[in-house]
């Protein structure tokens, strides 16, 4: 309902306050629409009433100018504003039910220790502070309202998540886990791979038996021209008589007149292609008509030109072989399966533990290779998703993992190393609070999915239509 991120955003309140960001709701989470006549009321959380004036006022007061909305109200921005309304409302009834408050005493002092009402001896400054007031356009009770709002709800959220600690100890393991050192002996699975000018004729033809289905390729004979300015109107530039011309020929392929009839008007030479289909050579203007031969007889725009096309015939065939480029791709897909089926079946070994320092020593040969890692985060030799995998195995384990560029790799964890933490070190404050975010971001979402419970929203169809008619 509030979303679970729930971080204390520094923003400027005319300056320096702190915010706390809510998320609107997702309209069509929240219950049924009520359809009645009334249409004073916009909304109900549980049996507390929002109020189309309410809702008026909170967009008179939300700084979006009509023409904003006016301009986005296909964009949902109505919904959205309700949504937030909404969701400031539920905070309200929470802060309530908590009975949570702030003194007069303690919003003065708030105020009078913000640092843009002091002066150089940090003494607050009353003149500036209506100064302050003057140029943001607020009154001292406004402003002071502000602050009291943005308090509760930080008080609020401080009630929930604020009294999170964390143990020390299961922290500093945490930290020693994720920053050990670790000694890995590794080799690249490419020097186990079979290279694919080694796939023999047979070995090719018994793959495409084997896979008959999958590589039947489509192929087509067509005949295109291609129309420009210089070969439709004499000219170099792409003017209104070029493409009166290209108008021309789209109406005589409305009415039904064929290629031969148009080209020949036309006086155009025609290019015929046999027995095409795509390959990893790139042919500009052969692969886009290959990719509308759907369309069989069309005008299509090619960027810099126009291509009338015509597709005598279609057809399936098998991979030619004869064709040195067909033949390699074909090598290519026989490769990567035998890869695939490679990987997968040392998969399988270590799963069923028979993959131990003999075997590994046997693939490996004369490639292994030594590294180490010095915490989670290394990604010099493995990426992150490998790592997790390294640092959650024991020592003398053996695993698949990838580096950033999609090498695999068998490995054998050789050793760990737990090093000394130095409490006073910044990464070690950073990663305790980020600990401590991480947890209260979970609460946070609990006490997200509770509200959704604890909290039934209706909307007034008819009110929102109302509001919507107002700024159309």
């Amino acid at each position: 309902m509030i979303s679970a991120f729930r971080k204390f955003a520094k923003s400027k309140i005319a300056g320096i306050f702190i915010f706390i960001i809510i998320i609107p709701f997702v309209f069509w989470g929240m219950g049924s629409m009520f359809n009645s006549g009334e249409t004073n009321n916009i909304a109900k959380i549980n049996k507390k009433s929002i109020s189309t004036q309410d809702f008026m006022n909170y967009l008179n007061n939300s700084d979006i100018s009509e023409k904003t909305i006016k301009e986005n109200l296909d964009k949902n921005i109505i919904e959205e504003l309700l949504s937030s309304l909404v969701s400031k409302n539920i905070l309200d009834l929470e802060i309530e039910n908590f009975n949570i408050s702030i003194s007069k005493i303690t919003l003065l002092k708030k105020i009078k220790s913000n640092k843009i009402f002091l002066d150089e001896k940090n003494v607050f400054q009353r003149v500036k502070y209506e100064k302050f007031l003057l140029s943001n356009n607020l009154s001292a009770v406004m402003f002071e309202q502000q602050i009291k709002n943005m308090e509760l709800k930080k008080n609020l959220f401080d009630f929930i998540g604020g009294g999170t600690v964390l143990p020390e100890l299961l922290t500093k393991n945490i930290y020693e886990d994720e920053n050990k050192t670790l000694e890995i002996e590794f080799f690249d699975l490419k020097n186990l791979y079979k290279k694919k000018e080694d796939f023999t004729d047979v070995e090719i033809e018994k793959f495409i038996k084997e896979n008959e289905n999958q590589l039947k390729k489509e192929y087509i004979d067509f005949e295109y021209v291609e129309l420009n300015p210089k070969n439709l109107i004499g000219l170099d530039e792409f003017n209104e008589k070029f493409f009166d011309e290209i108008d021309k020929i789209e109406n005589k392929i409305s009415d039904g007149e064929d290629f031969i009839t148009i080209v020949g008007e036309l006086n155009l030479i025609t290019k015929n292609v046999k027995e095409f289909t795509t390959t990893s050579i790139k042919r500009e203007e052969e692969d886009i008509i290959y990719s509308m031969r759907n369309s069989s007889f069309d005008l299509i725009d090619n960027g810099n030109n126009f291509l009338l096309f015509n597709v005598i015939n279609k057809y399936n065939r098998m991979p030619d072989l004869n064709n040195p480029q067909m033949k390699e791709e074909i090598k290519d897909l026989i490769y990567k399966k035998y890869k695939s089926s490679l990987v997968e079946k040392i998969l399988t070994e270590i799963q069923d533990k028979k993959v131990d320092d003999i075997k590994f020593t046997e693939m490996g040969k004369n490639n292994i290779e030594n590294v180490y890692v010095n915490s989670i985060n290394d990604n010099k030799k493995f990426n992150i998703n490998s790592l997790k995998i390294l640092y959650s195995l024991p020592k003398n384990s053996f695993a698949l993992v990838g580096d950033e560029k999609n090498q695999i790799y068998l490995v054998k964890k050789i050793d760990s190393k737990i090093n000394k933490i130095d409490k006073n070190n910044d990464k070690y404050l950073i990663f305790f609070d980020e600990q401590i975010t991480s947890k209260k971001n979970e609460i946070l979402s609990v006490f997200d999915k509770f509200l959704t419970n604890k909290y039934q929203v209706e909307l007034n169809e008819k009110s929102i239509d109302i509001v919507k008619n107002y700024f159309k």
